[in-house]
């Protein structure tokens, strides 16, 4: 029988069936719906130019332009660039498929139904292509304007002059090079299978492709078509091998000799990399069959070539590392991976500027025993800080607050001021606007009356006056005090997170005083002026605020302000940049100015640990404060550098950077890609220099990767014997670690004190001490940034932080004291352990405070001392200090067992007597009887009459522990309370 040949209806377009007249809307409802479609799209179209012109308006305000025009053209370049790669790719193989078409197809069932769908979309067949093609050009050009970091390190980056120890490249390679690499790479891959997954289904929707149809499966034309995309497929896949094989540099993975192990180990090296080779020599060879079946138009060697390619990946890429680790490196582990924990460990030093900490042994006692030369020592010692600054922000709020709308934050600041011709260390807060306090909340007094803080406030950061408040060298509103002269009112700050609209006609609050209200417009030309309607228009829109429109308020002069905490300004104008967490005012040439630390980091140092920001800078302070976490670009780093250090002007909003490190290479590649925005630090004026600091969150970074990498020899890395962990911090129930403090010491190799940075370790898993770090936080000192350790020997117990707070907590006499301080409504707050080393030995200093009765702010009221086993507990530093290095302080024993976690199991401290003498007791209820006295005057606000309380209760402990000293052996003791328990507990 002859065969019937059936040419299918055109696959180019279809017939037309009849037209339907369908009732149109009347002319005015059409003109209606136009209008509003307009509308509708202007008004999109608005709101976005809306927020691209007030960005730029404010980066032209503040003088930084050119980072906005830098970034902006960089996201058009690389969207528009790779959009279009994108969409030519896709479109090309669509086109080219559909050109391939088979002239007549099989008669089947399936050709039937497809042919269904030919017909239907033959007449929109351009506008479907430019369709999809636009819309993986969309979606792949905002994934490609993401990356315009990348592109610009890449572009601009320098060497940074040192080469890794496995393939010998520079480190610029992998830092700046090999990630956008690996962009593109992605981007060839995401290209491929589009444009093979287009191809296939336009083959298939045509003819080229068949599943159910007689004949064969794939026509010629389709066959080449779709094995050419494979073998691109396939050549990525070998280009992907080949970088995989650098990739091993900077690879991180799980070790049990460190949480986040980074860089090649013995069997990276010895199976991995040559796997990565023989892979990538395997993909090439496929690639080749993919695109020889051009000429040779079957799969079967293609076919057969790829499957080659998936089982060596999983023998060779995958089975043959495990048995080189199970056989090899498992049996002896130590010997093989020795050589490459020696890399690990000097380029984790190089890449967190830890190399050259100094490391000595500290025995932990006192060497001398000439008490009266101790205390002497002392002052030499330190500038034991008594003020701390994360518990008064509440006592200055009371005393210095003045008006409700202003607030002070909760953290204070440490910096260093000078004082009849002495630097001392001095605890430091401006007086902010609180928004929350202001008496009648609107519009206008949101952001019109309401614009700005006044003045800073600070105190002595070694003393308290006698009533245990903050001894101010800078008070009052106006301030005044030891700081002269300077312009004091805060436009910018780290309260004020919301716009104000200043220099108008609208006259703002500025301060009040006996005289009444007094009244101020803003001088600066900080801000964006708002005399265009454009200006208006596009902020009121921004803001989703219509009054900025037509408000009366706003007029000729009149300024906006945004974007006005300091640590928001400077990572708006330098985006690459990590932002500390602790910005900090300070008065330089009669202005107030924050500081801000910042960063540069990369993840691709090779061999070089990573590390979480996030947790890494994680602390008490921060558990309790957001305010204080860093602002991260990169949360996973392996390399960080203080490269450059801010200013922000508290009044006229001025952001400086200035490049600290001049031999970062990170930054020089940042400086190349945004010339002229950073100033060379030569630039830094001498009052600047002077208040200048080592930045909190590089040394919290520094501190925990010294708890592993302080050893340089391989096989105690290995052993895990060394590491230590930064103990939690004693003084509350956060759990997180101790933060650490500023204050100025001398290190036993220094000849005197500088202002520094300090922390403690103890042994993973136990409380005992096994080193003090300090590091020189003074930038006018020739050995700035000096990380010093002190390291306490393993053969004998030294108390850590936690076990001393036990110890305190152990003491009879001293908790009854805290008891009667608690009385009432009173709350116990405990201040910064303070450690300092003193002879051998390790001096450890804590403040207590108490909030009394109708006191909502805390009091210095005692200060706890122990030395050497003797523990002091007195109303001032100076009469703690006599009394341990007098010899009568409470004697101390060290925990029996320095495994337990509380220090206050059995054999931590001997007990105390249990028969003390009536008058003991007597003594304890006049301290009561006084001590509610005292309350009772305080909700009464007779200040004398609590002045007179103060020193019945101060007598009566007197008699307390002369009564102790004579009932007890002669051992005198002092009064400790339970930092451990909760406020308002009894002990």
């Amino acid at each position: 029988m002859p065969t019937l040949a059936f040419q299918m209806p055109d696959r180019g377009g279809g017939p037309t069936g009849p037209r339907i007249r369908v009732g149109r809307p009347s002319r005015r409802v059409r003109t209606l719906l136009m209008t509003l479609g307009v509308l509708a799209v202007l008004g999109m179209v608005f709101t976005m130019f809306a927020g691209f012109w007030t960005d730029w308006l404010w980066y032209r305000s503040v003088d930084y332009s050119s980072v906005f025009t830098t970034t902006l053209s960089t996201k058009i370049g690389l969207f528009v660039v790779f959009g279009l790669l994108m969409a030519v790719s896709v479109g090309f193989n669509i086109w080219l498929a559909h050109r391939l078409r088979p002239p007549l197809s099989a008669m089947s069932m399936e050709q039937q139904n497809l042919d269904r769908y030919r017909m239907g979309i033959a007449p929109y067949k351009k506008w479907l292509l430019l369709g999809i093609t636009a819309l993986v050009g969309l979606i792949a050009g905002a994934s490609a304007s993401s990356q315009w970091r990348t592109w610009l390190m890449w572009v601009n980056g320098v060497s940074f002059g040192q080469k890794d120890p496995q393939f010998n490249l520079d480190v610029s390679f992998y830092a700046f090079d090999l990630p956008w690499y690996r962009f593109l790479l992605g981007f060839g891959f995401a290209a491929a299978i589009l444009g093979l997954i287009a191809a296939a289904l336009t083959h298939y929707l045509y003819g080229g492709l068949r599943i159910t149809s007689p004949g064969a499966r794939a026509t010629a034309a389709a066959t080449g078509h779709l094995s050419v995309l494979l073998g691109i497929f396939v050549a990525l896949k070998a280009i992907a091998y080949w970088l995989d094989r650098y990739g091993l540099a900077v690879k991180s993975s799980d070790f049990k000799a460190t949480d986040s192990w980074t860089g090649l180990r013995y069997v990276d090296a010895n199976a991995y990399l040559p796997a990565k080779t023989i892979l990538f020599c395997i993909a090439v060879i496929c690639a080749l069959l993919f695109f020889a079946t051009l000429w040779r138009r079957t799969w079967q060697l293609p076919v057969i070539g790829f499957g080659l390619m998936v089982l060596s990946a999983i023998l060779i890429g995958g089975l043959y590392p495990a048995i080189v680790q199970k056989f090899q490196v498992q049996p002896n582990e130590q010997a093989k991976e020795a050589p490459y924990v020696e890399k690990n460990l000097a380029a984790t030093r190089e890449a967190y500027g830890i190399d050259d900490s100094q490391v000595t042994e500290y025995p932990g006692v006192a060497e001398t025993k000439d008490q009266a030369k101790l205390r002497d020592d002392v002052a030499n010692a330190a500038s034991i800080r008594i003020m701390d600054p994360n518990i008064v922000s509440p006592t200055f709020q009371q005393l210095q607050q003045i008006r409700n709308y202003y607030a002070f934050p909760t953290n204070l600041d440490v910096d260093r001021y000078a004082k009849d011709g002495k630097e001392q260390d001095t605890v430091i807060g401006l007086r902010e606007l609180n928004y929350a306090g202001i008496p009648k909340r609107n519009w206008i007094n949101d952001h019109f009356r309401y614009t700005h803080g006044y003045g800073v406030v600070a105190a002595e950061g070694t003393s308290a006056d006698a009533g245990g408040r903050p001894a101010f060298t800078e008070s009052d509103l106006p301030s005044k005090g030891d700081l002269g002269t300077y312009e004091q009112r805060v436009y910018y700050g780290e309260r004020t997170t919301t716009y104000s609209i200043v220099g108008g006609p609208q006259k703002e609050i500025d301060y009040s005083d006996d005289s009444g209200e007094k009244t101020y417009s803003y001088k600066g030309d900080s801000g964006v002026n708002l005399d265009n309607p454009m200006n208006r228009a596009a902020y009121a829109v921004a803001f989703g605020e219509p009054q900025i429109l037509y408000s009366g308020a706003i007029g000729e002069g009149s300024r906006i302000l945004y974007n006005r905490t300091p640590k928001e300004r400077v990572e708006a104008i330098a985006p690459w940049l990590t932002i500390d967490g602790d910005a900090y005012p300070a008065v330089i040439d009669g202005r107030i100015q924050w500081i801000v630390d910042a960063y540069t980091t990369t993840n691709g140092y090779p061999y070089a640990s990573r590390t979480t920001l996030g947790d890494t800078t994680a602390d008490s302070l921060t558990a309790t404060n957001d305010q204080r976490a860093v602002v991260a670009q990169q949360n996973q780093v392996n390399y960080i550098r203080n490269s450059v250090k801010a200013t922000v002007d508290a009044y006229s909003g001025e952001v400086k950077l200035y490049q600290w490190d001049t031999q970062d290479p990170v930054l020089k590649t940042w400086m190349k890609a945004f010339p002229d925005t950073v100033e060379p630090r030569s630039e830094i004026s001498r009052d600047l220099m002077d208040h200048l600091r080592y930045p909190q969150d590089l040394f919290k970074v520094q501190r925990e990767l010294l708890t592993r990498y302080h050893v340089k020899d391989a096989n105690t890395f290995l052993s895990g014997s060394e590491v230590w962990q930064v103990p939690d911090d004693p003084t509350n129930k956060t759990g997180e670690t101790v933060p650490p403090y500023y204050l100025s010491m001398r290190m036993p190799d220094q000849d005197q004190q500088v202002f520094s940075l300090t922390t403690t370790f103890t042994p993973n898993g136990r409380d005992n001490l096994s080193a003090f770090m300090a590091v020189n936080a003074d930038p006018g000192t020739g050995d700035y940034g000096k990380i010093r350790i002190l390291k306490l020997p393993t053969s004998t117990t030294v108390s850590g932080p936690k076990q001393v707070q036990s110890q305190f907590n152990s003491q009879q006499d001293i908790a009854e004291t805290i008891r009667l301080l608690r009385g009432g409504d009173s709350e116990v707050e405990y201040g910064n352990l303070l450690t300092v080393p003193l002879d051998g030995g390790l001096l450890y200093v804590e403040p207590v405070y108490v909030r009394g009765g109708g006191l909502k702010y805390p009091l210095l009221r005692k200060v706890l001392v122990t030395y050497g086993g003797q523990t002091a507990f007195e109303d001032t530093l100076e009469q703690a200090l006599d009394k341990v290095f007098g010899g009568e302080g409470t004697p101390v024993e060290p925990p029996a067992d320095e495994g337990q976690d509380e220090g206050t199991d059995e054999g931590t401290t001997p007990p105390p007597s249990t028969q003390q003498p009536s008058t003991v007791q007597e003594a304890l209820n006049d301290a009561q009887k006084a001590f509610e006295a005292g309350q009772e005057a305080l909700k009464n606000n007779d200040w004398e009459a609590y002045g007179r309380a103060q020193e019945d209760l101060e007598g009566a402990l007197r008699r307390a522990e002369e009564a102790q000293s004579g009932g007890a052996g002669g051992a005198r003791s002092s009064p400790r309370a339970t930092p451990g328990a909760s406020p308002g507990s009894n002990s």
